[in-house]
């Protein structure tokens, strides 16, 4: 069994400036020449200061990158406080010195099985260089929840959210409360997630460090779908301390 590459950090700025320079990194290679780049990234606290550190990154062409959209939830407008798309565009897209090539994003009003054959139909056409993603207190991956689906081959696919992964979403302070957060998602599928050249998966706070342990240290299963991420073969998890504190040293 292969084990991810695990980095641990003193605080949170430490951890997601180094994520983000990890995937900065894969996107200039892929640039190198006059390429272009293709790039997966999730929207959750989470990610805050990964964003940030990549947002300012050097030496990236990003009228040449093509952003795709990790998951949305179904039946959600663009514009509510806790779209997924309006999390990358009000905290990454507006914030590059020059605009992206594209922005492929999940809209979560149309209808969900075409949505996630339009978008799907777009990302099959090339794997992204790099996918930014985290771990969820259940240990899913994207909305992926528990037990996930690891056979099927649709880059995008309809899931429904689990309690524990809604009561996140409250805790987060995304949803006023357990009712508010809708009950499905379109996420991208766990097989299009591990066709990613690189895995750049970054996971801060104590509430994570059961799942990372289980991630880490358990036999891959999709009753802890994170657990997949060993069988890639350049993932970096990038920790704080407390997420890392069941970790053995």
């Amino acid at each position: 069994m292969r084990v991810m590459e695990v980095r641990i950090f003193g605080t949170k700025g430490e951890m997601g400036a180094a994520a983000a320079a990890a995937g900065a990194d894969r996107i200039r290679e892929a640039l190198a020449g006059g390429g272009e780049a293709r790039i997966v990234m999730a929207s959750a606290a989470s990610q805050f200061e990964v964003v940030e550190a990549l947002t300012v990154a050097p030496g990236i062409a990003w009228e040449r990158v093509t952003l795709f959209h990790l998951d949305e939830y179904i039946g959600l407008s663009s514009t509510h406080p806790a779209s997924f798309s309006k999390f990358l565009r009000d905290r990454f897209i507006a914030k590059l010195p020059r605009g992206l090539k594209g922005f492929h994003a999940i809209e979560g009003e149309r209808e969900a099985a075409v949505e996630c054959a339009r978008i799907g139909e777009l990302l099959a056409e090339r794997a992204p260089e790099v996918a930014f993603i985290g771990v969820g207190e259940n240990g899913h991956i994207a909305f992926n929840d528990p037990p996930a689906d690891f056979e099927t081959k649709a880059p995008y696919l309809v899931v429904e959210l689990d309690e524990i992964c809604r009561q996140q979403q409250v805790g987060e302070g995304w949803f006023p409360n357990l009712e508010a957060v809708p009950t499905h998602a379109m996420s991208m599928s766990v097989r299009q997630i591990m066709k990613a050249g690189r895995i750049v998966c970054t996971v801060p706070d104590e509430r994570k460090a059961a799942a990372v342990q289980k991630a880490v240290g358990e036999m891959v299963s999709p009753e802890v779908p994170a657990t997949i991420l060993q069988e890639h073969n350049d993932c970096l998890l990038f920790l704080d301390e407390t997420a890392a504190s069941r970790l053995p040293r």
